[in-house]
């Protein structure tokens, strides 16, 4: 039988432009760091450092909240909505135009697949900017009475996992609705977000309008208890989520919109075709197999068909892992480079083995991606299956394999998890 190839991607590296170094973007410049220092951000598919970062801190949030604020209230907030659309539309546009050199830089920084970066993330971000441009001279029919009003300068802290789309979502809407923003993106994963600051330039945004402020959890940690901040978007970690209502309740009254760590179980039930089932099962793992908070970490089996999943998932236990911007790769390496199983059933009666991102501890000065290498000891027949992979919080697709008797011992394994507070989502904020 004749073995297919795909053919390379066209996609290269060349057409990227990295600098060496990056400021912080406030006030529609890149600047210095007051109190901040430089870390190296890696491409987690070779640990290749890919450029030096800036970590701000207390007094350069301070600057970018400053200008945030002198942004709002001199010219955005004011600003005809039709023309807080224009300059959407032309954000939009820009994103398409340079949308194969930004696939490839997330790609290279994220360890996403090129199909993936090139065929959702960029084009998707794109059209987010597209959408609410729209909405712009419109929000009086979107269901917020005659006149609405902006909030005023919007706190924004988004993760690794989609980098350049989670800043969409984030950011769109709050330019849209008159406000202006303050946007730390992970440490991990900066660089889409920092081409983005150059998008704001070459599309002459007002200054101030958009600030980006990049570093770690204590960078996060200023941008929110900062006390000129209105309103906090996070998307993350349950436990951090939970950080972030207690000082917004507890601390300067701001407004919060929270997207936590939540992960989705796969359930098979007897009537299922069982192998389309494990087909789907099997393209989810390619597609979320890094760490992303829809990654379907747990899979439930009805005790009548668990052999025969276990079986079918015996007949994939191998899947090609190949590398860097070739279309048939998925996400990640591990160690240096080397080629990896991606999905692995050690044995009947065990679960479903995924690795997430690379583990990057020799890389001095790199933030470390939290993430863990393929291993065994997957989860037993017999053993709850939260009892690996279903911490609070935890993003990377470990499928841990639960068996119940029928459909209701189904019901009361996804009942007791929940209870349990192990389903990474949380159960109070208290």
């Amino acid at each position: 039988m004749a073995k297919f190839e795909y053919a390379p991607a066209p996609e290269s590296r060349a057409i990227v432009s990295i600098r060496e170094s990056y400021g912080l973007f406030i006030g529609g410049e890149f600047v210095s760091s007051v109190d901040g220092h430089a870390f190296k951000t890696i491409s987690p598919a070779t640990e290749e450092v890919l450029a030096e970062v800036t970590e701000a801190g207390p007094a350069d949030v301070d600057r970018a909240v400053t200008a945030a604020r002198r942004a709002y209230e001199r010219t955005w907030s004011g600003l005809p909505p039709k023309e807080r659309g224009k300059y959407l539309f032309r954000i939009a546009r820009i994103i398409q135009e340079r949308a194969r050199e930004l696939a490839v830089l997330e790609s290279l920084d994220n360890g996403k697949p090129i199909r993936e970066s090139r065929d959702v993330d960029i084009p998707l971000a794109a059209a987010h900017f597209f959408y609410h441009a729209g909405w712009a001279d419109k929000l009086e029919y979107a269901g917020y009475g005659p006149a609405p009003k902006p909030l005023g300068v919007a706190g924004q802290v988004i993760p690794w996992n989609f980098p350049l789309l989670m800043l969409a979502w984030k950011i769109a809407p709050a330019l849209a609705c008159g406000n202006t923003v303050v946007l730390k993106p992970a440490e991990t994963t900066p660089l889409t977000a920092l081409t983005f600051a150059e998008i704001c330039q070459q599309a002459d945004l007002p200054p101030g309008v958009v600030n980006i402020v990049t570093g770690a959890g204590e960078t996060g940690r200023a941008l929110v208890e900062h006390p000129g901040i209105d309103k906090v978007a996070f998307t993350g970690s349950t436990e951090v989520g939970k950080q972030i209502a207690r000082a917004c309740a507890t601390g300067p009254r701001k407004k919060v919109t929270l997207e936590l760590g939540g992960k989705a179980a796969n359930i098979v039930f007897e009537d299922a075709p069982v192998d389309q089932a494990v087909e789907g099962i099997v393209n989810g793992i390619f597609f979320n197999q890094g760490h992303v908070c829809c990654a379907g970490s747990r899979l439930l089996v009805q005790e009548s068909v668990y052999e025969q999943v276990l079986a079918s998932l015996q007949r994939r236990h191998q899947l090609r892992r190949p590398a860097g911007q070739d279309p048939r790769a998925v996400r990640g390496r591990r160690g240096r480079g080397r080629a990896a199983v991606v999905a692995a059933v050690r044995a009947a009666g065990e679960g479903l083995l995924v690795p997430a991102h690379g583990v990057h501890r020799r890389i001095a000065g790199a933030p470390h991606r939290p993430g863990r290498d393929l291993r065994a000891g997957a989860v037993g027949a017999d053993v709850p299956y939260a009892g690996r992979g279903g911490g609070e919080g935890q993003q990377h697709p470990v499928r841990a394999v639960g068996r119940g008797l029928d459909r209701q011992g189904i019901a009361d394994l996804v009942d007791g998890i929940a209870a349990a507070g192990r389903r990474g989502v949380g159960q109070h904020l208290q």
